[in-house]
């Protein structure tokens, strides 16, 4: 049973790819009970979107300049997506106590103690007459920490059930893991997930992504240009850490000599094997792996993960959770314990000096 009443809050977020703004639903004591509701994604409008996207190529304009009229429209593009889904799922102001509301990164430089996410919550508060919690990263980041992952601590409680220790595993552009033993979590991400192997393909067929692997199966793999990607001091770094995902994109270059299939094959050995590293920085080999993100949907990668670590290797939804809406569903529980003054991010899982409490809460009027 919950510790204290549940309360009923919506997640929403655009990640960094700005592919659509995620919404879900979720039920939590802010600690170990959780019951996720539904979710939907709903897309930028086109012109917001490219704007974003010229933004985002400009570092110095998205830190410095203020960008009043873009924050609005991104708050309004944020608002339209969460009444749509309350709308089609339903759900009425009065079944909604919180607003967990991420906004959209547009700059984010951990090392100089520095985060930007675009998105007003005062306006999100009293346009939808829901309490509102933003600025998820801003403590953390001002504290010295990575300001990222932030999901973790929604993993302990959707896995408090689960025998442990367990890895959650994301394999997106970049991947990053969630290890969990009881009160012990530690995350950190592993190396390039889908990045590389998605940039290959589209320059070489003109393609998004290789489709349940089956390019990469098809083809050999170059262990010896493997061992040297995996020559990086990153793999030894303790954790917690985090990368760019471009980071590693000027060392696989070498890839380019290769056909497409051996090239497609090495890439995606060389992703297989960064996980496998991650075994380095974790007390314990779990005893099952979760796996989220869009490169649970690629058949290579998942037998291969399987065949590598010897133990069950399973998509997230086998366990009863939703991988495309984790991430928005996160920063709802998370806006539970901003509320609750409870931590949202750990020494073990952002590098931050504590346990840090975050967020900022506005009331409606």
């Amino acid at each position: 049973m919950p510790q204290r009443p549940p309360i009923k809050a919506i997640g929403v977020i655009s990640g960094t790819s700005m592919d659509g703004i995620d919404v879900s639903m979720v039920e939590t004591d802010g600690e170990a009970f959780v019951k996720p509701g539904p979710g939907r994604t709903f897309s930028y409008p086109a012109g917001l979107r490219k704007t974003l996207q010229e933004l985002i190529a400009e570092p110095a304009r998205a830190q410095s300049e203020p960008l009043e009229d873009l924050e609005q429209a991104v708050t309004q593009a944020h608002i339209g997506a969460i009444r749509r889904f309350m709308e089609e799922e339903g759900i009425s102001t009065k079944d909604v106590s919180l607003i967990g509301f991420h906004g959209q990164t547009v700059y984010h430089r951990p090392e100089t103690r520095f985060t930007r996410q675009l998105g007003l919550g005062a306006t999100v508060a009293q346009d939808l007459g829901i309490d509102t919690v933003y600025r998820f990263r801003h403590a953390d980041v001002a504290s010295g920490g990575e300001g990222a992952p932030f999901v973790p601590l929604y993993h302990r409680a959707l896995a408090s059930k689960l025998p442990q220790p367990i890895m959650i595993l994301n394999l997106g552009g970049v991947g990053n893991v969630t290890y969990i033993d009881g009160e012990t979590v530690i995350a950190f991400d592993t190396g390039p997930a889908s990045a590389l192997l998605d940039d290959f393909l589209l320059r070489r067929r003109g393609l998004s992504f290789d489709e349940n692997g089956r390019l990469a199966a098809s083809g050999r793999v170059d262990e010896k240009l493997v061992a040297e990607f995996m020559n990086n001091p990153f793999f030894d770094r303790p954790a917690p850490k985090s990368l760019d995902r471009q980071d590693f994109h000027a060392r696989a270059k070498s890839v380019e000599a290769l056909s497409d299939e051996n090239g497609a094959a090495t890439l995606a050995a060389f992703t297989i094997e960064s996980v496998i590293a991650a075994l380095r920085h974790v007390p314990h080999a779990p005893q099952r792996w979760l796996v989220t993100g869009g490169g649970r949907l690629n058949a290579h990668f998942m037998r291969r993960l399987h065949e590598r670590l010897g133990v069950p290797v399973d998509p997230v939804e086998s366990v009863g959770w939703n991988g495309d809406f984790l991430e928005a569903q996160a920063f709802g529980y998370l806006a539970v314990r901003s509320t609750l003054g409870l931590p949202l991010s750990l020494p073990t899982t952002t590098g931050v000096p504590h346990p840090m409490p975050g967020g900022e809460l506005n009331r409606v009027a």
